[in-house]
């Protein structure tokens, strides 16, 4: 599957999609950037005088790029038509510099296990300076799509 189809793939709608490039995955674990749009909504309330993006979009974008991607990648084309998906859940994340409006991030995640429909993997993000903005473990599991459970 081609980085391209892996991001036709992903289950975001463009208010939610924190994935601009994936720059490559294989077995073992993938990297992508994003860029947090000054316009973006919730820049207006966190904080209002210092906007700052909140730690669960953080999370939520490393989640997008180290953790969907890798498994859509690794489920496969064939399955992912089937209707599965991957949710998140757990994660341990260390948080340790602020992201502003604006910034570009950088995510990499390497595969700790992908067994029985569960993926884990570690998890860091870097901004555009090389610093580490947050790092951590973040786990899916593999999961039907609800409309064909039906």
């Amino acid at each position: 599957m081609t980085k391209a189809e892996i991001l036709s793939k992903l289950p975001y709608g463009k208010d939610f999609l924190f994935v601009g490039e994936l720059l490559y995955v294989d077995e073992d674990g993938a990297k992508g950037t994003y860029t947090f749009d000054k316009e973006l909504s919730f820049y207006k309330s966190h904080f209002k005088d210092f906007p700052i993006t909140p730690a669960v979009i953080l999370t939520e974008t490393m989640a997008q790029i180290g953790v969907v991607c890798l498994g859509i990648f690794l489920v496969g084309e064939t399955l992912m038509e089937k209707g599965f998906g991957l949710a998140m859940t757990s994660s341990e994340i260390d948080f340790l510099r602020p992201v502003y409006p604006g910034e570009q991030v950088f995510v990499t995640s390497e595969k700790i296990y992908f067994r029985f429909n569960k993926l884990s993997c570690k998890v860091v993000m870097k901004n555009s300076a090389g610093e580490t903005v947050c790092k951590g473990i973040i786990s899916g599991m593999l999961t039907t799509n609800a409309n064909d459970r039906k």
